[in-house]
């Protein structure tokens, strides 16, 4: 499948029981898979290169399963699991990318046996604020190859991944109950592992409903070499005030409780003080963070679809409060106050009127009804 720089997405899907396998997708404007709301999926054996924004992006899903793909040369990240739970990501191979496997917002996510090299970013587990979900808990980053994580960052300016610095192994950002464990952790030249709160990975956050922290962090036992070789930016300062010129194996800074490490002596690490002995030696006994059996097909009322078609479709782009891809959630509501209809014709037929920003795709599939629902949501919206 080649879009050719035309057509936005490849793939986007919503409802249950989804399958989509062995295919190669190539030349996409926003996405290469997109999901919407979509529970049991399956993405598997999938080859994407250069689709935009996102690689594989299932955003407010449940029980998925994403495995055995390629991504490279994506914007923002290869696969962005957005506001979903019960998500496992295993053997796939991501490189040349901004972000590679990002977990935000979401709960009970397993990513294991990747791996991820030449991307800004390796793995990420964080909470970007201004989303209705809230929260990301429940993470483990466990088998994988994380190596050589150093390409330029070429994220939208102002976006979220657009702050990664190069050289970022694993970051781990107001993310809680995030187990990192057996990872190869290597050639990352700003820091094997990040573990910062929202005040310092995303300063410009406001959302009081946001808890910024990252707490009960766990580092078990990983092989860590040759990290911190070019620290860079704050890393960079913070290391030099401590008469050392190479980044840490693992980085932590800000607040956070509960956190923990197995050995801390077996990594050069900065800002670990307060951090206690683990008291678990591994996860084994967790095969899968997917549900026992499928989750069934959502009910929807009348008066949830605006809610739902907002969680589902245009929150992986737009956040109230903070710059995701799109306009924030309150810059569109001071430009159609009170006009909803405004918001149901952009929708339907976007124009690129703001510099900077990518061009929207139209989300004329929706139905009417959901298109109105989703604008008298968006209006009524508060942080």
């Amino acid at each position: 499948m080649d879009g050719k720089k035309k057509i936005n997405d490849a793939f986007l899907y919503s409802g249950n029981d989804i399958l989509i396998e062995n295919f190669k997708i190539i030349n996409y404007k926003g996405n290469g898979v997109m999901g919407q709301a979509g529970n049991n999926f399956i993405i598997r054996n999938n080859w994407i290169i250069d689709t935009g924004v996102y690689g594989i992006f299932p955003q407010y899903g449940k029980n998925g399963l994403i495995e055995h793909n390629v991504l490279s040369k994506i914007a923002d990240a290869a696969i962005y699991v957005g506001m979903c739970d019960n998500i496992d990501v295993l053997h796939n191979e991501v490189f040349d990318n901004v972000a590679g496997i990002e977990i935000e917002n979401s709960r009970h996510c397993l990513v294991e046996n990747n791996y991820a090299h030449n991307n800004t970013g390796g793995l990420l587990a964080f909470v970007t604020p201004g989303l209705p979900i809230k929260t990301t808990f429940d993470v483990i980053l466990r088998n994988n190859f994380v190596v050589n994580n150093n390409h330029e960052n070429f994220g939208a300016p102002g976006s979220t991944v657009a702050g990664i610095p190069p050289g970022t192994g694993i970051l781990i950002m107001a993310a809680d109950d995030v187990i990192v464990e057996n990872n190869i952790i290597t050639g990352n030249n700003n820091t094997g592992i990040t573990i910062v709160d929202l005040a310092t990975g995303d300063p410009k956050a406001n959302d009081p409903n946001s808890e910024g922290n990252p707490d009960r962090v766990v580092i078990l036992d990983n092989i860590m070499f040759q990290n911190g070789n070019e620290p860079s930016g704050e890393i960079k300062a913070i290391m030099l005030t401590q008469m050392d010129s190479k980044g840490p194996d693992i980085f932590a800074y800000g607040g956070g409780t509960g956190s923990t490490i197995r050995d801390k002596n077996k990594y050069r690490t900065f800002g670990l003080d307060d951090y206690g002995i683990a008291q678990i030696t591994d996860t084994k006994d967790v095969l899968t963070m997917m549900t026992p059996s499928p989750v069934p097909p959502r009910s929807v009322a009348k008066e949830e679809l605006g809610e739902l078609t907002y969680y589902g479709v245009c929150a992986g782009c737009h956040a109230f409060g903070t710059r995701l891809i799109g306009p924030p959630t309150d810059i569109i509501q001071a430009i159609h106050n009170d006009n909803p209809q405004g918001i149901v014709d952009y929708i339907s037929n976007p124009k690129n009127l703001r510099e900077g920003y990518p061009e929207m795709p139209p989300q004329n599939y929706l139905s009417e009804e959901a298109k109105m629902a989703v604008a008298n949501y968006i209006l009524a919206m508060k942080n």
